[in-house]
């Protein structure tokens, strides 16, 4: 019987790999509050880790064969303390529900949707045509910025393009897509940011995505302008996204990503240090755009595939390293 250990978050899958499994696998889990000698003692015969953290910290035993990243960002992953011997590989299936969830959020944010149900709950008509309410707007004509045309970004560009919205996007690497308008180089960025009415945030956290987004580049935006972060908080500097947002120098934003997060120490944080909460152009939600039940079902299958590979030793997927010794 082999051995996997599933840490903390990445635990929540356990039902949907168990389903999934064609091999013999006890799949164990335990929290991030594990003490060092649990996580010691769990670890010492497991050939797998499914987990979305990895540092020096962890006690890795000599059996671990398999770190195996429960999500697709791997900026909790430090590659340099994963042990040479072991494959590590991630896992997608996110970005069916994030695009689902961008366009609902555009389509809210167009069509005034929350304000409009509040509005219409405590009893007032104001937004209606019927006692001449200011109209709201629709999606289709709009123009979508993507930074990052990976998987989120490219799912995001096939629904927007389908209800009529033009997208242009900045990628790493210049590739064509069917729903993508036009393709900019990363050097054109700052380009990019005048021409758009929603900017979606879709690229990996790194050191050459941190505080990307900053107050010059939020002054290129135009007034209107709703910047959509479903990747990663710290790619915007967040004392220069709440500033532009508190004096109303952009249109809106759409958070579902933050500065911080649940801990044991504190298990409800604000998500920043800044009140995003107290403005009335902010849609925020927390961290769940992808967290759907599609989501289980894709990476459980996925995870699952990977944990048969390695019992039978055939080719593993997503793989992000080899083992090198």
């Amino acid at each position: 019987m082999h051995e996997a250990l599933l840490l903390g978050m990445a635990a929540a899958y356990e039902p949907a790999i168990r389903a999934q499994l064609r091999t013999p696998w006890r799949l164990r889990t335990l929290p991030d509050s594990a003490t060092p000698s649990e996580l010691a003692s769990a670890l010492a015969s497991a050939r797998a880790l499914i987990t979305t953290r990895f540092d020096r910290s962890l006690p890795v035993g000599p059996m671990l064969e398999l770190v195996q990243v429960a999500g697709a960002g791997l900026d909790a992953i430090d590659l340099a303390a994963v042990p040479a011997r072991a494959w590590v590989c991630n896992a997608y299936g996110h970005e069916a529900g994030m695009a689902e969830y961008a366009l609902a959020m555009m389509l809210a944010f167009r069509h005034r949707l929350f304000a409009m149900v509040a509005s219409f709950r405590a009893g007032s008509w104001d937004c209606s045509g019927h006692v001449g309410g200011p109209p709201h707007e629709e999606l289709a004509g709009a123009t979508l910025g993507i930074v990052g045309l990976g998987r989120l970004g490219q799912a995001v560009a096939e629904k927007a393009a389908a209800l009529g919205v033009r997208v242009l996007a900045c990628n790493r690497t210049l590739r064509s897509h069917p729903a993508v308008a036009e393709v900019l180089p990363w050097s054109a960025l700052d380009s990019l940011l005048p021409r758009v009415d929603f900017l979606l945030l879709a690229c990996a956290l790194d050191a050459n995505t941190r505080g990307l987004i900053d107050a010059r580049r939020l002054a290129l935006l135009r007034p209107h302008a709703v910047l959509i972060n479903l990747a990663r908080g710290p790619i915007c500097v967040e004392a220069d996204l709440f500033a532009a947002l508190e004096e109303k120098r952009i249109g809106g934003a759409i958070l579902d990503v933050w500065w911080r997060y649940p801990s044991s120490a504190d298990p409800a944080p604000r998500p920043s240090s800044f009140p995003f909460h107290e403005l009335d152009n902010v849609i925020m939600t927390p961290h769940a755009s992808a967290w759907t039940d599609g989501l289980f079902r894709r990476r459980g299958a996925q995870i699952a595939h990977n944990l048969d590979a390695l019992a039978r030793g055939r080719p593993l997927i997503n793989l992000i390293r080899a083992p090198s010794a």
